[in-house]
């Protein structure tokens, strides 16, 4: 899945600014921790998935798996 990047991104960018209250200027890169480097909580990490099912058809998180990396996440979509 060509997009999948950009989307898991994309989808991303738009949890860390609704949370932060406006643009977050957060470095997102392959090797981020969803968790430790991205401070996500389980509520950013239920949005996250929500969006992912809504723009790419299914998510990790629904299909019992837990990444912890933006790359893990990526990899998921090109299974």
């Amino acid at each position: 899945m060509a997009d999948a990047e950009k989307t898991v991104v994309k989808a991303l960018k738009g949890v860390l600014r609704r949370r932060k209250g406006g643009a977050a200027n957060v470095e997102i890169d392959a090797d981020s921790d969803l968790y430790e480097d991205l401070e996500l909580d389980s509520l950013d990490v239920a949005e996250l998935s929500a969006v992912l099912e809504d723009d790419l058809g299914h998510d990790p998180y629904s299909d019992g798996q837990t990444p912890r990396t933006v790359a893990e996440v990526i990899d998921y979509y090109k299974e």
